[in-house]
């Protein structure tokens, strides 16, 4: 049990001696399927399940978790099956494992198709439970603290995906360490070099600065004691990535970004934050619109706290970010923070909560697994900005949304109908980006025709998804009135009840269409021709007309390669010569299709001419009589 070591000092922490005897129960099943297995560094593979299982129980997840990360990839690498994982610890910790296991990889052409369906799976999963997800993180952070053994492409490769998806992620669900570890382990993937030198720039800085960041923190430290404020204080230094990023926006060398240390001050409640604020201010100069009050308004993810930014002695930057010990434990954990008080959630949870839900609805408007991807991802990257309701609520929006994203964001039913915006008791462009603290109005009405440029310039997911969708019903319902004009048209019927039902019925099976709403449709697009169904209609309505015995029938092929409007040629030629079609059908062939006609002729010559005049459209390739 000496593989198991590390992790059991981790749970004895906060588990009970019960939960910890089934852990081991599943570590020795994790332990015995990959036996014989060892990760590319040539270690044990059982190190790898019990490292992701630590950095779970680091976060204080239930036992359930932790076994679920010892088992994560058992389903996929060994002989046992999800049954079984059911059978010996229960359905939870089965389903949290078949969540986190990839698809097979036989079942996709190319790996962006398979990351595609991997991702949506996990999302999905993530949806009914979310220590999926925070098993997959997990899996993803030892996995980069491991890169080293990994040639240097493959390395690249999967610190980028990280970048896209994961530290994203990490971050919508307020797990702030992760995401932290994560992006500064793929900047040493991705650019070594940049990586060491900023690693060796921050170490000198570090050196160079702990007396100030001492005697500072001490300055805080006797000012609140002297106002009578019971609190915790503590720094952090920013990480390695966050400041590259800053240097790479602002154009900056490293000796110009100042604030590498940030102190945090924590107190017992929220009316105590607001004063530990006008105590800093009292001992350091305020920045001019350095000060953000994301307590009162909490980020995307639920993280609050207030950040405020001044000037110490000799022109010094000061960061401190106050909260409250709830705030601090969330602004860590996240979604895991208070995991185990079921009756009790934080700003982060409810916010996941909030954000799963609109997953949900994501993937039912979603036409395709990639553009569900595609709009997690623009959900996941995106900054904000707050607006308000007339009524003065406050709706958080991503940087660049417009008024009818606000409309969408308000209530579906709002962005359906949305005609107009005013804003700030202005009239306001629909597609123009809104800014942070107008108000604004959304003018509806109830028969609204849906604009398809909106999908130009909606940014988040719920509009753009919401909006295809209507589209499709709104293209729909058109083809369905024009495909039953041109039908009665075609028929020389004013009301489409005096059609025969029978006869509806039947072409409806013969045409393999399930609804007539489909076969009115597929004539108002343009894939079925109105005359064509109009004249097998006409066929089976006249059930007691007897084909002039004069005419017979006759069956041709028409080859035809694939062009507008050939169709209609074809129909128009043969009613031109007096021939009647009485059963038309197509098949796909190689550069084109296939018609199979039966059409009346007067005679062979009839029926030659027929051909020959067929033949001479520019699209057909042949036709031909064929015996029946």
């Amino acid at each position: 049990m000496e593989l198991f070591e590390p992790l059991e000092r981790v749970i004895r922490h906060y588990l009970p001696e019960d939960k910890i005897e089934i852990i081991k129960r599943a570590f020795l099943m994790a332990k015995d399927g990959h036996t014989g297995q060892f990760r590319s560094s040539g270690e044990p593979y059982i190190t790898h399940p019990v490292a992701v299982a630590c950095i779970i129980a680091e976060m204080e997840l239930d036992h359930e978790a932790v076994m679920a990360a010892l088992l994560h990839d058992v389903i996929e690498d060994t002989p046992y099956t999800e049954e079984q994982i059911a059978a010996e610890f229960g359905t939870n910790v089965a389903e949290i494992v078949q969540g986190v296991s990839k698809l097979d990889k036989l079942k996709f052409r190319t790996r962006q198709e398979a990351q595609v369906e991997n991702f949506r799976k996990m999302i999905l999963a993530m949806t009914k439970d979310i220590r999926v997800v925070l098993i997959k993180l997990a899996d993803r952070t030892h996995n980069m603290r491991t890169l080293g053994s990994l040639r240097p492409d493959k390395r690249r490769r999967i610190a980028k995906e990280t970048l896209e998806i994961y530290t994203p992620l990490a971050h919508r669900l307020g797990i702030e360490h992760i995401k932290n570890e994560l992006e500064d382990l793929c900047f040493e993937a991705m650019f070594p070099h940049r990586y060491r030198v900023m690693k060796m720039a921050i170490e000198m800085a570090r050196s160079n600065k702990q007396e100030l960041i001492e005697r500072i923190s001490n300055e805080i430290q006797a000012k609140l004691n002297s106002a009578g404020i019971a609190c915790r204080i503590y720094g952090r230094e920013r990480p390695l990535y966050y400041l590259y990023q800053k240097m790479q926006a602002k154009e900056q060398h490293f000796y110009s970004i100042l604030d590498i240390y940030s102190f945090r001050v924590v107190v017992d409640n929220v009316d105590t934050c607001y004063r530990v604020l006008g105590q800093m201010h009292a001992l350091y100069k305020p920045r001019p619109f350095q000060v953000k009050d994301y307590i009162a308004v909490p980020k995307t993810n639920g993280y609050q706290s207030l950040h405020t930014a001044m000037i110490g002695h000799k022109g010094v930057p000061i960061d401190v970010l106050i909260r409250t010990e709830e705030m601090d434990q969330a602004a860590r954990f996240g979604v895991a923070a208070h995991w185990g008080y079921k009756d009790h959630e934080t700003s982060v949870q409810v916010r996941a909560q909030q954000w799963l839900k609109s997953i949900v609805e994501m993937q039912q408007s979603a036409e395709n697994s990639a553009e569900f991807i595609e709009n997690v991802k623009s959900d996941l990257f995106s900054s904000d900005i707050y607006v308000f309701t007339p009524k003065g609520r406050i709706v958080q929006l991503p940087a660049n949304a417009t008024a009818v994203d606000f409309a969408y964001a308000v209530h579906t039913d709002i962005g359906d109908r949305c005609i107009g915006a005013v804003v700030d008791h202005q009239p306001y462009p629909l597609s123009q980006p809104l800014q942070s603290g107008q108000t604004i109005e959304i003018q509806t009405a109830d028969s609204v025709r849906l604009n398809a440029l909106w999908l130009n310039s909606v940014v988040t997911a719920k509009a753009r998804s919401s909006i295809r969708s209507i589209l499709k019903r709104q293209q729909y319902g058109e083809a369905v009135s024009l495909g039953r004009r041109q039908l009665l048209l075609a028929l020389n019927l004013q009301y489409f009840e005096d059609i025969d039902p029978l006869a509806l019925e039947t072409a409806l099976v013969e045409l393999k269409i399930d609804t007539v709403d489909e076969l009115l449709a597929q004539i108002g697009l343009g894939h079925l021709l109105s005359s064509a169904v109009a004249e097998r209609l006409r066929g089976k309505m006249q059930t007691n007309t007897v084909v002039n015995q004069a005419e017979f029938e006759s069956v041709i092929l028409v080859d035809l390669h694939d062009q507008q409007g050939i169709l209609a040629e074809i129909i128009t030629t043969i009613s031109t010569l007096n021939s009647n079609i009485n059963d038309i059908q197509s098949q796909p062939i190689e550069g084109g299709y296939q018609l199979r006609l039966r059409i009346t002729a007067t005679s062979q010559s009839h029926l030659e001419m027929l051909l020959a005049k067929i033949n001479s459209l520019s699209a057909v390739i042949q036709a031909v009589q064929i015996a029946e």
